[in-house]
């Protein structure tokens, strides 16, 4: 396997590509845990928790490692505090599917019926976003060959507004959602009303800190 260092040897975007392959292992456990959570299995919820957990653990680790390897005077083709902020950025995926898989275990988790299809729909756009900003990621090698210019540019500019339009459409259905949990709230106790708020927001910080990525990687375009 590959050290971090010999990574940055091979490209300049090669630890930073690792570093979301593993949060993107991360973030793959949360289609099962959003239908643990719709199906209200407590069992599966507990054991999905611990495994985020361990793979937020892993992407840490990996994160650190790239700090400090990171160069310091050798040339990259970018600002160091530029790949800083996307490692952390990325960081912050990991830590949120991490949150979610945690706040999903505080309390049973009631489902109201009036939620449920829209609710499913929001983890998929969500997810979605984050996904998108993979591949956006992905693109990096691409676009250093390219100068951060022509037509690959532009197909990472294409990429970002449809994660945009993607953090929007999430954005409508945590709207729909907040609404029908305030006006079906006495279905639930008072402990599940709370945490379906909180999880909701945590639930659409995955597409706004995807937004986040994308417009980062979409300024090193308009800088170079």
């Amino acid at each position: 396997m590959l050290t971090i260092a010999k990574l940055f040897g091979k490209s300049p975007f090669a630890p930073i590509q690792t570093h979301m392959d593993r949060v993107a292992t991360c973030i793959g456990q949360l289609p099962a845990l959003f239908k643990a959570i719709s199906e209200q299995d407590t069992a599966a919820l507990e054991r999905l928790s611990e495994q985020i957990s361990k793979l937020e653990h892993e992407a840490d680790l990996t994160k650190n490692d790239i700090r400090n390897h990171l160069p310091k005077s050798l040339f990259l083709p970018v600002d160091r505090g530029a790949l800083l902020e996307i490692l952390a950025l990325q960081d912050s995926l990991a830590d949120q599917a991490q949150k979610i898989a945690l706040s999903s275990c505080l309390y049973p988790l009631l489902i109201i019926e009036e939620m449920q299809a829209d609710f499913t729909l929001f983890c998929q756009k969500n997810l979605e976003a984050f996904w998108l900003s993979r591949e956006v990621i992905k693109e990096l090698d691409e676009l250093l060959e390219c100068s951060f210019g022509g037509i690959e540019a532009e197909k990472v500019k294409g990429m970002v507004e449809q994660i945009a339009f993607l953090e929007y459409e999430a954005d409508q259905l945590e709207y729909k959602l907040t609404r029908t949990i305030y006006q079906e709230g006495s279905k639930l106790p008072q402990s599940a009303f709370h945490l379906w708020l909180s999880l909701i927001h945590d639930i659409a910080d995955l597409a706004h800190i995807a937004e986040k990525l994308g417009n980062r990687v979409r300024m090193l375009l308009e800088l170079q």
